[in-house]
This record gives C-alpha cells, structure tokens and sequence, in this order.
C-alpha cells in the first residue's frame, strides 16, 4: 500500500445510548463492505476485513486484529492485487476448528472485465499475517456468467467426518451485457484446508432452477452443528411454478450431492426497490442441528419490513412468517441491510437498517440501526432498539452496490454490529458492541486522526506496525523527551524488549507529514 494516511481504527464520539460507536476504519475517501469475526475459543479476539481506499491504486481487502475485545486494533494490511489495476471486494471470513482464520473476496478487472477470480486467504496467527491466495473460482470457469460476484464462505467446524470442508457460494455479475441467462448460483468446496478448490458446480438443479428473471441469484450458506451443508437462494421460473420461491439445498456429501426443498412461495416475498439491500439470509443455531432460520424483505405491508421463517427439523417444514422490526404497520418505511446471528446456546440476534424516523417514505430517508432478540427460550423477539448514537443522513455513494453492507456476530450475550455509513462526510465502518439484555456497553476515549495506531498496547517486547510504513521515518522518544531511536522502518515489528516500563511517544515521518502515538511497556 501506497497510502500514507495510516488508515486505523477510531473511536466516535457520541450520546450514549446503546453500546458504543467505535470508528472501525478512519479512511479520506472510502472504507466499506465490513465483516466481522469473532474467535469462539477467545472471545477478546475479533479480525475486520472491509473494501478500502488505495492511494493510486483501486479499492482493495484490508484487515485488522484486536485482541482486547475491540478497544485497540493492529494496524490494517492491505492485500495486494492478483493483477496490477484490479480491484477488490465482497469480503467474508471464517474460522476453522483449528482456530485458523480464512478470509474470502474477489479480485477482478473491474473496467474491462479482462480478468477475475475469487481467492481465499489463510492466517494462522490470528490474522496478523496472511498466505499467499488460493484461486477458487475464475471466470474462466463459467463463460459468458462472470460466476465470481458475492463470494459468501462457510467452513464445517461441527468436529465430523467432513470437519473443516470449506464452501463458497457465488452468483452472477451484475454485467448483463456479458451474461446470458438462465442464472444460477454456484458452489466450489476445499476438502483440504483451502490447499485446492474444485470445480464450481450449480447449487440449483431441474426443477428448482432459480430462472431467467432473478439476474443475481445471491445464496446463503451455513453449515449446521452436525456437518450437514445449507444453501438458500431465490427462484423465479415461472415454467417450473407460476410463484416466486425460496429454495433450501443441503447437502452431507460436501456438496456432491444437493437436495432441494421449496422453504417458502408466494408473491409475499421480495421487494421491488432495486436499491435496497435486499438478499436473503440463512442461520444455523449452532445448539440445535435441524435448528434454521432465515431473513428476507418483503412488501406485503405497504413498505419493506424485516421478516424471518424458521425450521426445527432441518428444513423439512417451516414455521409461519414472522415481523420482526416493530414499527407502525403499513407505514411505508423501508428498512434492509439486515443480518442475523445465533449464539452457541440459541439466543437470536437480527439488525437492520431502519427508516422509521426519517420524515418521509423513500430509501433516502435518514437512517438508523436497529436490533432485536430472541432469547433461546423464548417464541417472541423481544422489543426492538436503536443500536446507533444518531440519525445519519442518505448519501448518494450509499446507492453503489455492496458499498454499505453490514455484519453481525452473537458470542455469549454479547453483540457486535459493524456496518458502513457517511456519518463523517465519507463511507467509513463503525463497530457497536453490546450486552443483548442490559442494551449497555461503554464508549472509549477517542484518537484523532493525526494520530497512528500502536498495537499492542500496552506492549512487553515487540510493537507492530503495517508493513506498508516500511521506509517511512520513526523516532521513539522516552517520558523525559530524550530520543532512544530515530531511523528507517525496516520491519514491522519494533523490538522493546530492553526498554525500561514507562510511557513512550512513537512518531511517523512520512509524505511531509508527522503522526505520533503514546504507548507503554509493561
């Protein structure tokens, strides 16, 4: 990475209200698409991966790690590009039963269309450092369908026979000039560790074809608590049924083989505003194993509301729908944007972006977001909240698809939101962190943007730096303003470890600008 201005992890300050707006990226220009993991086995161990602004490149994948539950973050990595004046995006993460990291995305000509793939990326510290990539579906493999858009990925970790099988779901581009129809969404499957993946195959089939009208046939994948392989997706083939369906495919072969169940059909399902975000999203409760839930917008009630449908019994039958935002019926708002997670003993968490309290009906009404739970003994949501400290005005970068995506993660009664919003100006990613039942958390003291990152912090023997400040000047000065060091960054980890306990003051020199940061050693 080019870029000078030490993108890095901010703190908003705010009202308090439900949680803390913590700044995840603090870019000039763009930070978006976030994702979130959180380490089942480490609770204070969360990896981010969002779209980031280059400075003389195009967008690309970066990352960064805390391991204090949030407060303090390393130093974001970008990844670089399979080919010069790609771009990237569509991040997703996962980790494996062996507490390795894998992080998923697309890489394409995003002008021409001349090249693209979608790779995946292996840590196994933590995602401090990442692998070389994997390929795991080019668009040479499917001519004239560009398969490599929205590359959602799953790993088994139910510890059975096929523990640690990586999934990656696609669809089509939104590229109709270069695609020709029927549609389809894909599949591609590693069966050992990310080392290889094998050929995408269709995850519809005869019968529960997705169509010709649905131009981009977003999945989404899970894998339950006993290894069996789920994939929804929407249909609209009106010579295999006049309805437009959702159709659940699953698998316990690793994908070889698919079964098909229609979850739901019907003109209740959907919604026609192109630019809402719109895709349907499938949970597996991880204390249940034919425990499924899944989220989709829909119409029926004169706007677009939250709704969600469950199954207990791997998705052979499946529950009425269910309203989950609480606002006036029929009142015409249009809410989206929504995720949904399962802790590990069943409680449920939905958020969303809301419109309930801009003045009128469009999708560029100020917009909030929202959250509700379901505890895991329970057959109601409780009531629903506001999770955000304001209002945050439309913009018109939040109309660009994929540019304002949002994630969710449930561990342990603890919620974490990450979304994208132009709170400050510019897209950037915000991180709410909270109890789901006291709705409380706590807001941290802020940095300012003249200031880098130091991580971790406090330190014993190292501190770590992104290696694309490699070159640039530091000087670290002791609490009696005396110089230890002043020289070149040569590495990305600066040795403390015969520095006595104290305060230090550390300061970049880089592109005519000076940024500094106090850490201590302990």
């Amino acid at each position: 990475m080019k870029e000078r201005f030490f993108i890095i992890f901010l703190l908003l300050i705010g009202p308090k209200l439900f949680g803390q707006n913590i700044l995840v990226s603090s870019g000039n220009v763009f930070e978006g698409e976030p994702y979130l993991l959180v380490n089942p086995q480490n609770q204070q161990h969360l990896v981010a991966a969002w779209m980031g602004y280059q400075l003389n490149q195009k967008i690309s994948i970066k990352t960064s790690v805390s391991v204090d539950g949030g407060v303090n973050w390393s130093a974001p990595i970008a990844q670089g590009h399979e080919v010069a004046n790609n771009a990237s995006a569509d991040v997703s993460l996962a980790f494996n039963s062996l507490g390795e990291v894998f992080m998923c995305y697309i890489d394409y000509d995003n002008d021409l269309f001349t090249n693209g793939k979608i790779v995946v990326r292996k840590s196994t510290n933590g995602g401090f450092t990442w692998s070389a990539s994997t390929e795991v579906i080019n668009i040479t493999d499917c001519p004239n369908q560009m398969c490599i858009d929205r590359p959602w990925m799953v790993i088994d970790r139910s510890g059975g026979v096929h523990d640690g099988t990586i999934y990656v779901c696609s669809m089509n581009a939104d590229q109709p000039t270069l695609i020709t129809p029927p549609y389809f969404p894909y599949l591609s499957v590693s069966k050992n560790n990310g080392v290889s993946f094998e050929t995408p195959r269709y995850i519809d089939t005869l019968n529960y074809l997705a169509g010709s009208t649905i131009s981009q046939v977003m999945s989404s994948p899970v894998v339950s608590a006993n290894g069996t392989f789920y994939a929804i997706y929407p249909s609209y083939e009106t010579n295999q049924n006049p309805w437009p369906r959702h159709i659940l495919a699953n698998s316990t072969t690793q994908g070889l083989v698919l079964n098909h169940i229609v979850a739901h059909q019907g003109t209740e399902i959907g919604v026609q505003n192109s630019l809402l975000k719109r895709g349907v999203l499938l949970k597996a409760d991880p204390s249940n194993a034919l425990h499924l839930a899944y989220f989709f917008l829909t119409q029926i009630n004169d706007g677009a509301d939250v709704y969600f449908m469950e199954s207990y019994n791997g998705g052979l039958n499946w529950s009425d729908m269910y309203r989950i935002n609480q606002d006036a019926m029929s009142n015409g708002k249009l809410q989206d944007l929504l995720w949904a997670d399962f802790d590990l003993d069943g409680d449920l968490l939905v958020c969303w972006r809301d419109r309930r309290n801009g003045v009128g009906t469009s999708f560029a009404e100020a917009t909030e977001i929202y959250a509700a739970v379901r505890p895991k003994d329970s057959l109601n949501f409780n009531s629903d909240y506001a999770i955000t400290s304001q209002q945050v005005q439309h913009d018109v970068v939040l109309e660009s698809s994929g540019n304002d995506f949002m994630h969710t993660c449930l561990v342990n009664d603890t919620a974490y939101a990450i979304w994208g919003d132009v709170r400050s100006g510019t897209l950037k990613i915000y991180l709410n962190k909270w109890n789901i039942f006291s709705q409380t958390g706590s807001l941290l003291e802020i940095p300012t943007s003249e200031n880098i990152s130091v991580f971790p912090n406090p330190a014993s023997s190292f501190i770590q730096l992104s290696a694309d400040l490699n070159g640039a000047k530091y000087t670290i000065i002791n609490s009696d303003g005396k110089i230890l060091f002043s020289e070149q960054i040569q590495q990305e980890k600066i040795d403390i470890s015969t520095f006595p306990k104290g305060t230090y003051l550390l300061r970049i020199d880089a592109m005519n600008h000076s940024y500094s940061a106090k850490f201590i050693k302990n």
